[in-house]
């Protein structure tokens, strides 16, 4: 095993720079308010380090969101470049036709 120290990123920028909010302010009054969770473990503190391999769960509005984290942004980049740095775990939505009953027939 290695000795070298784990690289982390404080989480209200992580989150900011993964653009799961708008702002770091607002990123970390989300945290403050125990709206994110790191490993299942509700956090408080905006400042505590997240890394690769670290799944979040955050409250977005009326969603919540299961992501887990697949590398540290350097900094706030587009959306497309953000949307690399976290896998999404959510099951996907229903689509449309899974709503309709089935009949049986094919």
């Amino acid at each position: 095993m290695s000795d070298a120290p784990r690289e982390t990123l404080r989480l209200d920028r992580w989150l900011c720079y993964a653009r799961l909010y708008k702002t770091r302010g607002l990123a970390a009054q989300m945290v403050e308010r125990g709206k994110v969770r790191v490993n299942g473990v509700k956090v408080s503190r905006p400042s505590r380090g997240v890394g690769s391999g670290d799944v979040l769960t955050v409250v977005q509005g009326q969603r919540v969101r299961v992501l887990r984290i697949l590398g540290l942004p350097e900094r706030r980049g587009p959306a497309t470049e953000a949307r690399a740095f976290y896998d999404d775990l959510d099951p996907l939505p229903p689509t449309p036709d899974s709503a309709l009953p089935t009949s049986g027939r094919v």
